[in-house]
């Protein structure tokens, strides 16, 4: 396909212009997808607005955007799961598939892995994206592709479930309602979970949790936040929690909250990534912690819970834009915070 596309393209800090760039080819093994929808996420905003993510530093220029849902348009020689017109959801992260973390299934840790909007690769902010065709899935007839940019969202939320073992009867928390954090409640809500509580410190957030199922919303600073999960769970504390904030005052809110023996999952990356906690009272409680980096063979899941209607995905969406005013979009999910919970961008 011998022309060219828009590009979203990231400068300098806090400055991104649409460029024309050539389509890409897809190699043999690969796929060309007509990029429709591509999800805000806080990575996105955070490269965007300080230029790093620890270790991951943006050299200009450079792409963003990691959660893509499109249709497929070319494929390579030698793919034979995917035709031209497939709808696809794409897993942005490919994988050696040869060292220990691979080979065990745990993909996610592998060292060597190329990932969509991560410094040096560039992200998915572009008419067309060519990727490889097993990492590309196949969306059923009733998931649009922007429920499909959204299953890698969906896959955090849905991993960070699994990792704390939820199940019905449990009652949990969720500290934090931003995407990650509403993500985690649809999931925990999926897969039986009977209470659900969720904290933020903003309304239209905590508003939004309500819309999708959360049982009841804690405002963290008009409330003490321990007192009022102790007292929804009748003085026993919560079974499973989940730490999407990436705060210290929730992560320790997150211990002393925790009933014994209960199981809390970190998602959330402080800005520091240190943190001071009691540690003292996850020892006298016998806690279980857990940790949470992406997420690994979720997406076959995610998409089977969208179709057959036990996520509502689309629902955590509150703003959409368009890719040529893609600097305004990403201004206004920095600058207004309160309001835009999760925001998409239309490609085409």
């Amino acid at each position: 396909m011998d022309k060219m596309m828009k590009t979203a393209v990231m400068t300098e800090l806090k400055k991104v212009e649409i460029q024309e760039r050539p389509v890409p080819v897809p190699k043999e093994n690969e796929v060309l997808v007509k990029v429709e929808y591509v999800g805000i996420c806080g990575s996105d905003l955070h490269y965007f607005e300080s230029g790093r993510i620890g270790d991951f530093v943006v050299e200009y220029p450079f792409v963003l955007g990691h959660e893509a849902g499109g249709t497929v348009v070319e494929v390579g020689a030698n793919v034979k799961n995917l035709k031209v017109g497939d709808r696809v959801a794409m897993e942005p992260g490919k994988t050696c598939g040869t060292c220990e973390f691979c080979k065990q299934g745990k993909y996610n840790l592998c060292k060597d892995v190329i990932f969509f909007a991560t410094p040096p690769v560039d992200g998915v902010f572009q008419e067309y994206v060519a990727h490889e065709a097993g990492l590309c899935f196949k969306l059923p007839e009733n998931v649009s592709t922007m429920e499909g940019a959204l299953i890698e969202p969906l896959a955090v939320g849905m991993h960070a479930a699994n990792q704390g073992g939820a199940h019905l009867g449990q009652t949990a928390v969720v500290t934090g309602a931003g995407c990650i954090g509403l993500v985690s409640l649809l999931s925990l809500k999926a897969m039986g979970v009977s209470k659900v509580i969720v904290v933020d410190v903003m309304e239209k957030r905590l508003q939004k949790a309500l819309e999708l199922g959360a049982d009841a919303v804690i405002n963290g600073k008009e409330e003490d936040t321990v007192a009022r999960i102790l007292e929804l769970t009748d003085g026993k504390g919560f079974d499973l929690g989940i730490e999407t904030a990436g705060s210290q005052i929730t992560a320790s809110q997150q211990i002393k909250a925790a009933k014994k023996g209960a199981t809390i999952v970190f998602v959330g990356y402080s800005a520091s990534g240190e943190m001071t906690l009691p540690i003292g009272m996850a020892l006298d409680k016998e806690l279980t912690f857990k940790t949470v980096f992406r997420y690994r063979n979720i997406y076959p899941m995610a998409i089977e819970a969208v179709a057959a209607g036990k996520i509502a995905i689309k629902d955590i969406v509150t703003d959409y834009f368009e890719l040529d005013d893609i600097q305004h979009a990403l201004d206004a999910c920095v600058e207004n915070k309160a309001d835009i919970v999760k925001g998409v961008i239309k490609i085409g």
